[in-house]
C-alpha cells in the first residue's frame, strides 16, 4: 500500500471527483441525446477528463477559462453548477444561457468560463484578449485557454501567442493533443515537431506532460500559474489525451481499429487514479464519490427535464444592439 498524507490524500480524491462529475455527466448526456432529448450534435471529451480536471484544479473561481466545441469537461472543471449545466444541453430556461447556447456555445461567467467555442481554435484569441484586459485592470488572475492539436495549423494560433509572448500576458495556454484533428491523425497534418516546438519558437515556456495522469497534469497546472501570477509571461501545455468517443456523437471512429482503442482504454484517467487510491486505501473513500455523483447527476437531469423551454419573444432578449448604423 502506498502512503499518502491527507492533503495530498483530499486532493487527489477532489481530482477523482471532477472526473467522475464530467465522465457521468457526458454518459447521460450521450444517453439523453441519442433518446431525442437533446437537440443537436454533442462533441464529448469522454477519455479526457485528466486535462481538464488537472488544469482547472490550479485555478481560482476568478480566474478565467477559454473551450472548444468540446467544452462540457472544461466548463464542469472551473465549477459550472451540473444543474445549470445539463439544463442547457436540454436548451431550457434553467440553463447557463437560457438554453440558447447548447453544448458548443455553454458558458457560465460567474464562474470564469467565457464560453466554448464552434469556431477551431477561436477560444485563444479571446483568453488573449481577456488576459490583456486583466493586465489593464491590475488583477493577477490568469486565463487558460484549451484548444486541441488541430487548432494549431490555424493562423489564430500564431497570433495569439504571438501577442501574449510580445506583452508577457498571463495566459496558460492547454493544447489537449487527443491524435486527432477532427477525423484524422493530426500526424498526417502537422509539420514539424509539433504545438510545444511552435511555442518555444515564440519563447514561450513550454512543457509536454501525459495528459491522462491527471495528478501530473495538476501539479505542472500549478507550477505554471504561479509563474503567471508573478508576471514572467505566458505558458504552454502539451497535454497528450486520446477520446474514446468519436468527434461528434454520431461518428463511429471507423478511422482507428479496435485493437488501438483497447490499448488506449487502459490508460483511462479514472482508471488510473482509482487504482492510485486503492493502492493507498482510499478505494472506499473513491466508492462513496461515485455515489455521490450519481447523485448529483440526477438531479441535474431532473431539473432540465422539469425546465421549460425559451419563449419566442425572449429570442433576442441577450442580443446586443448596437443600434443603427450612423
Amino acid at each position: 500500500m502506498t502512503s499518502v498524507n491527507p492533503n495530498e490524500a483530499a486532493r487527489h480524491l477532489a481530482l477523482l471527483r471532477t472526473m467522475l462529475r464530467i465522465r457521468r455527466f457526458e454518459e447521460v448526456a450521450e444517453t439523453a441525446q441519442r433518446a431525442g432529448e437533446i437537440p443537436g450534435t454533442l462533441h464529448l471529451s469522454i477519455g479526457q477528463e485528466g486535462v481538464a480536471a488537472g488544469i482547472c484544479s490550479a485555478l481560482e473561481q476568478t480566474d478565467f477559462i477559454t473551450s472548444t466545441h468540446r467544452g462540457h469537461g472544461h466548463s464542469i472543471a472551473k465549477g459550472a453548477p451540473l444543474t445549470a449545466m445539463m439544463a442547457e444541453l436540454f436548451g431550457r430556461t434553467a440553463g447557463s444561457c437560457h438554453g440558447k447556447g447548447g453544448s458548443m456555445h455553454v458558458a457560465d461567467f460567474a464562474v470564469g468560463m467565457l464560453g466554448a467555442n464552434g469556431v477551431v481554435g477561436g477560444g485563444i484569441g479571446i483568453a488573449v484578449g481577456a488576459a490583456q484586459g486583466l493586465r489593464v485592470r491590475g488583477s493577477n488572475a490568469v486565463v487558460a485557454s484549451f484548444f486541441g492539436d488541430g487548432a494549431a495549423n490555424r493562423g489564430p494560433f500564431l497570433e495569439a501567442l504571438n501577442w501574449a509572448a510580445i506583452f508577457k500576458l498571463p495566459v496558460l495556454f492547454v493544447c489537449e493533443d487527443n491524435g486527432f484533428a477532427a477525423f484524422t491523425r493530426t500526424a498526417y497534418l502537422t509539420s514539424g515537431k509539433g504545438p510545444a516546438a511552435r511555442a518555444e519558437a515564440l519563447g514561450i515556456t513550454s512543457a509536454t506532460v501525459d495528459g491522462n495522469d491527471v495528478i501530473a497534469v495538476a501539479d505542472l497546472a500549478a507550477t505554471f500559474v504561479e509563474h503567471l501570477r508573478r508576471g514572467e509571461g505566458p505558458r504552454f501545455i502539451h497535454a497528450l489525451t486520446y477520446r474514446l468517443r468519436g468527434h461528434t456523437i454520431a461518428d463511429k471512429g471507423t478511422y482507428r481499429d479496435a485493437a488501438e482503442h483497447a490499448r488506449r482504454e487502459a490508460f483511462d484517467p479514472i482508471l488510473l487514479l482509482l487504482r492510485h487510491l486503492t493502492d493507498a486505501g482510499l478505494a472506499s473513500e473513491a466508492q462513496s464519490l461515485a455515489v455521490e455523483v450519481d447523485a448529483e447527476i440526477g438531479e441535474a437531469l431532473s431539473v432540465a427535464r422539469a425546465s421549460p423551454f425559451p419563449k419566442p419573444e425572449q429570442a433576442l432578449i441577450d442580443v446586443q444592439d448596437a443600434g443603427a448604423p450612423a
